[in-house]
């Protein structure tokens, strides 16, 4: 049986890219009785963005409840807190023992703060205001997926150097201590693994481009009318590969819809007339799920209860791995000579 895990972070509020990135496809997903399906929260990942209590507990509740609402089966696969299987966090350490600090200095993250400390004149100390959870975050990535065993992990292609990481992890720790780790491998969405935000960049909550899962038709069909488009006159033929609008439709329609579309670009349909068709579809694809969402939250002990008994059934499985993987490396009680 295949094993597939995913996770999204806990910071801030669900959007449209969460949803076409990780939550329906992991739904899909878990509909394949050949699959054992992993949905986790990140929720200690959050820390390395989220200082503020609050809002990271707020924010658990409405990425839960958005999962459920959206039709996600918790006896179909083991949903559950990051925070609640503490086996993760011991095999982090083990990991971390073998990893080494060249390759963390090759992160993109740690990178990306390293350039901006350049850009910003920091000289002195080009690690200014970098924390050891971002430096760090790969190998708590890679416990998160090598604990459970998963052999498939969807990501989109700004993740996929930490799937190449997290391979380079376990063969390392299996070169030294035997065939214990499985190495995962990538399955990279091309069309919707990264949706584009309101300014065109990747949808972020860094970026403050989202468009919420949660809102109301009025608010929707206002973030859809800022969606950046090109100048292109109403009756110009239009590049179906270059627009954002196209990329946010194709990631909820159904083929037949896409191709409609894509053939009303052709004939030069106006930008109006695209997003008039997205707000549309959006509207009718998030409604539902939106009354179900809003009882959930008024609910917060019913999805308290799912997840505590998903990490019951990740705890099972995570201690008889971990009681392995520590006797691999002689972490394991003493015996008396024979």
């Amino acid at each position: 049986m295949n094993i597939l895990l995913t996770g999204i972070k806990t910071t801030g509020t669900p959007h449209l890219g969460n949803l076409a990135g990780a939550i329906l496809p992991a739904i899909k997903a878990s509909a394949d009785p050949g699959v054992q399906c992993y949905y986790f929260l990140a929720d200690y990942h959050a820390l390395i963005n989220t200082w503020n209590p609050q809002a990271l507990h707020r924010s658990t509740l409405e990425i839960a409840a958005a999962w459920l609402a959206f039709g996600l089966d918790p006896d179909r696969v083991v949903f559950y807190r990051q925070s609640d299987i503490p086996e993760i966090f011991e095999l982090t350490w083990m990991l971390s023992c073998l990893t080494a600090k060249g390759l963390m200095n090759r992160a993109h993250a740690y990178k990306a703060g390293v350039a901006a400390n350049a850009t910003s004149g920091e000289t002195d100390d080009p690690d200014r205001g970098i924390t050891m959870g971002l430096y760090n975050y790969p190998i708590l990535m890679a416990a998160d997926i090598l604990m459970f065993k998963a052999n498939r992990v969807p990501v989109g292609r700004d993740q996929l150097q930490h799937l190449e990481m997290t391979r380079d992890i376990a063969a390392r720790f299996n070169h030294h201590f035997g065939e214990h780790l499985v190495l995962p491998e990538a399955l990279v969405r091309e069309q919707s693994g990264v949706l584009p935000g309101l300014d065109g960049r990747k949808m972020s909550k860094s970026y403050c481009n989202i468009i919420p899962l949660f809102t109301s038709s009025k608010a929707l069909r206002k973030a859809i009318t800022h969606i950046k488009t090109d100048s292109s006159p109403p009756k110009a033929p239009k590049d179906p590969h270059t627009s954002t609008l196209f990329t946010f439709y194709r990631a909820f329609a159904s083929p037949e819809q896409t191709a409609i579309l894509a053939a009303d670009y052709a004939r030069g349909i106006g930008w109006g007339d695209v997003k008039q068709r997205l707000f549309e579809l959006l509207d009718d694809l998030l409604r539902e799920p939106g009354y179900r969402h809003a009882e959930l939250i008024a609910h917060p002990e019913r999805i308290e209860e799912i997840l505590r008994e998903g990490a019951t059934k990740a705890r099972r499985k995570a201690q008889l791995h971990l009681a392995e993987f520590r006797a691999a490396t002689g972490i394991r009680p003493l015996k008396a000579p024979l």
